[in-house]
């Protein structure tokens, strides 16, 4: 792809990312596929933190963009098949990660750009994790390949987009069946209509240009690739100078919004993402965009996302302002205990030798 689909993408989010929180998200808290989906579940109930619960449009407008622009290319595909069980148990240890450190990857860059420097550490711990993953993967390490369904199967290749649309739907009425919170991170948010919109223009990008921050350091691990992390860059840029417009940019560890400052929990919140994400082939936000063109796989990560969110916050795992708890710190040295187990059992020549 050109440099032209770089400018368009580093600038779509990067940008966007800062004047959605101009108009009204919280800080550094424009774009987040982990938090965002999180307050997704608080709104569906399966979590009680009442400071949480807001069906977020963006996550909304990201899944409708993404298969719009799938089904407009001639993208979309329905296929899956390859261990729902152990995509949705990735999932959601992907999502306990992420919300130890309060954020996925590309929110991790955005609070990079907004000068939090808890940023980099958490960054330094996915690019560790994304290692240890492609370590797996010249190991052996497989899910299998998942196939192209049709017929009556095919449908549930549509379910991710169905449920953005009813979401969105209830998120534009009175929703009595969502919880919506009242104060708190959740009650902050730009009007719907924006942040929909900034959600379908970057749903439809990410899915054009295959936006993954995990396959972007991957990509230049193996192959060295490098458009994936020229995307990213410019994300971070535009974002850094957005933000010292608008006079938002702060400059260190302490005093961010969303964030804590225990940097070994950042560092491993982040290192199992990169190691989960490598594994599943995409980090969270790219899990959404391929559930959005047709892949059940990809809607079943997401599954396990949104029952990570749930478990994180029900049993106090999840990080906040200040810091992580004794619980969430075991359960994080469990989620890699378990990742390690997953990329070293399900290695070719062992699926093969139990299989014979």
């Amino acid at each position: 792809m050109s440099w032209i689909w770089i400018l368009v993408a580093g600038l779509s989010f990067g940008l966007g990312a800062v004047m959605l929180v101009q108009a009204g998200n919280p800080g550094n808290y424009g774009f987040c596929a982990a938090c965002q989906l999180r307050d997704i579940a608080g709104a569906l109930g399966l979590h009680k933190v009442a400071t949480l619960q807001y069906a977020r449009p963006e996550i909304l407008g990201w899944i409708i963009g993404a298969f719009v622009m799938s089904k407009t290319s001639g993208e979309f595909r329905p296929r899956g098949g390859s261990i729902p069980a152990l995509r949705f148990l990735l999932g959601a240890l992907m999502m306990l990660g992420a919300l130890v450190f309060l954020g996925c990857p590309l929110r991790a860059l955005l609070r990079l750009g907004g000068g939090d420097l808890n940023g980099l550490t958490a960054l330094a711990g996915f690019v560790t994790g994304i290692g240890t993953g492609i370590f797996f993967l010249r190991k052996g390490f497989t899910l299998g390949r998942a196939h192209t369904v049709s017929g009556p199967a095919s449908y549930a290749g549509y379910l991710p987009v169905v449920f953005a649309i009813l979401l969105t739907a209830a998120v534009a009425s009175s929703a009595v069946f969502l919880y919506f919170s009242a104060t708190g991170p959740g009650s902050q948010h730009a009007p719907i209509i924006v942040s929909l919109i900034a959600g379908l223009v970057t749903g439809a990008i990410a899915m054009k240009t295959r936006m993954c921050l995990s396959g972007s350091f991957r990509d230049f691990i193996l192959v060295r690739d490098t458009f994936l992390l020229k995307i990213y860059g410019l994300i971070l840029l535009s974002a850094m100078v957005a933000n010292m417009f608008f006079g938002t940019f702060k400059l260190g560890f302490t005093g961010q919004p969303l964030a804590h400052s225990m940097h070994l929990w950042n560092f491993l919140g982040l290192y199992l993402v990169g190691v989960a994400a490598t594994l599943l082939g995409g980090c969270p936000l790219r899990q959404l965009i391929m559930a959005a063109g047709g892949s059940t796989d990809a809607g079943i990560c997401v599954l396990g996302m949104l029952a990570g969110a749930g478990l994180a916050h029900t049993l106090n795992w999840a990080g906040s302002g200040a810091g992580v708890s004794v619980a969430g710190q075991i359960a994080v040295a469990v989620g890699i205990a378990i990742t390690f187990s997953i990329g070293w059992i399900f290695r070719e020549k062992v699926m093969a030798g139990s299989s014979a």
